[in-house]
């Protein structure tokens, strides 16, 4: 599953690939809870790494698969 999150006044948005078997109703609803309040939204991707955005700043969160996305050389 990967996550795609805009933050307010950039650009660029933030890409989260995160591994295989995740839970995507607990994902949004972690989402949800640090978006409640003026909170860090923390997620860990598939290579272990963590990503912080400050809820105040995230300007949309998309989910989608990740086969969604099989573009040029490698694509099945």
């Amino acid at each position: 599953m990967e996550i795609r999150i805009g933050i307010v006044q950039s650009m660029k948005e933030l890409s989260v690939e995160l591994p295989e078997g995740t839970d995507r109703d607990a994902v949004e609803k972690d989402v949800e809870t640090a978006l409640e309040g003026d909170k860090l939204l923390w997620l860990t991707d598939r290579k272990g790494r963590r990503v912080g955005v400050p809820a105040t700043r995230v300007a949309y969160v998309e989910f989608s698969t990740v086969s969604e996305r099989n573009v040029g050389f490698g694509a099945a």
